[in-house]
């Protein structure tokens, strides 16, 4: 999953950021409304974990942005403020789901994956194309039901065209899958990524194509006719 994290409590983004890392997540954080809405506005995101009280530009009027953008990005609202009445209006503003601090990581984690689950269209947290498959629960890819066994580049690489099977995923926005900030990297880096997959997947019935001007795409491949 690739998290866009809003958060201006510092001690709580970063450990947050962290935590969320290492259970396998690529997470963005940022401490400012308006740094919020640029990230927005140059990244895919699969979730955003918004906190209201953000200074620069409050988390309930990014929430309004995106609405009236009609950008349908999942938005779990993470703050100290509980009431009722704030629960019902950030709801009714659009949000996806509400958890109050304090919090337990576990919850947080199963709330962001039933919110991209359900954004999906999906019923259990498993994607798959063709013979490939991922499960987010276990974090692990399944290739004709053997385990695929990847390094955590195209680990991050395969779960990002996974996700997005049958439409083009570009070369920054693998990059931003892929690599973190503060990473220099280069553009060749990523056709080195999908050169390892393609050998990996090599005769499986999956493959990766590239689609100029567009960019990855993951398909399965139609079967031989005879």
């Amino acid at each position: 999953m690739h998290i866009l994290l809003a958060e201006d409590e510092h001690a709580l983004g970063e450990w947050l950021a962290k935590a969320l890392e290492q259970s396998g997540h690529r997470v963005d954080w940022r401490d400012d409304g308006r740094l919020v809405e640029r990230a927005l506005a140059d990244c895919d995101y699969d979730v955003l974990v918004l906190d209201l009280g953000l200074p620069g530009r409050s988390g309930s009027d990014i929430l309004r942005r995106l609405r009236a953008q009609d950008r349908r990005l999942p938005v779990l609202i993470l703050t100290a403020r509980d009431s009722l009445a704030e629960r019902v209006d950030t709801l009714n503003q659009g949000a996806d789901d509400f958890l109050a601090k304090p919090f337990a990581l576990a919850e947080l984690e199963a709330r962001l994956t039933a919110l991209v689950r359900r954004a999906r269209g999906s019923d259990h947290p498993r994607l798959a194309c063709g013979p490939l498959a991922f499960d987010a629960v276990t974090r692990q890819f399944t290739l004709g039901g053997d385990s695929l066994l990847l390094s955590p580049r195209e680990h991050a690489l395969l779960k990002a065209l996974v996700q997005r099977s049958g439409e083009p995923l570009s070369r920054q926005q693998a990059i931003h899958r892929v690599f973190t900030d503060d990473e220099e990297v280069q553009a060749s880096a990523i056709d080195v990524l999908v050169h390892r997959l393609r050998k990996r997947l090599e005769h499986s019935g999956v493959s990766i194509h590239t689609y100029r001007g567009l960019g990855y795409v993951l398909e399965a491949d139609s079967p031989s006719q005879p």
